[in-house]
């Protein structure tokens, strides 16, 4: 059984859910109401994703995370 690390990118939406997001991993979303909750089921979500796309994993390096405020 391969193991894999991969980036997991989390935000909340408007009504307070917590997004996650797996970009290594075309389609690979999923969303809870407590971080628990989250994880559990983006690492649900990777799982499957796995079984369908396992040739065409990339698995990205981290590099930072950045907020930009733009004015329009």
């Amino acid at each position: 059984m391969k193991k894999y690390n991969f980036i997991v990118l989390i935000e909340k939406d408007e009504d307070g859910m917590l997004v996650a997001s797996v970009p290594a991993l075309k389609g690979c979303h999923s969303q809870g109401k407590t971080m628990d909750e989250l994880l559990a089921r983006i690492k649900e979500a990777i799982e499957l994703c796995l079984e369908v796309e396992q040739e065409d994993v990339f698995n990205n390096q981290f590099v930072g995370v950045q907020q930009i405020e733009v004015q329009v």
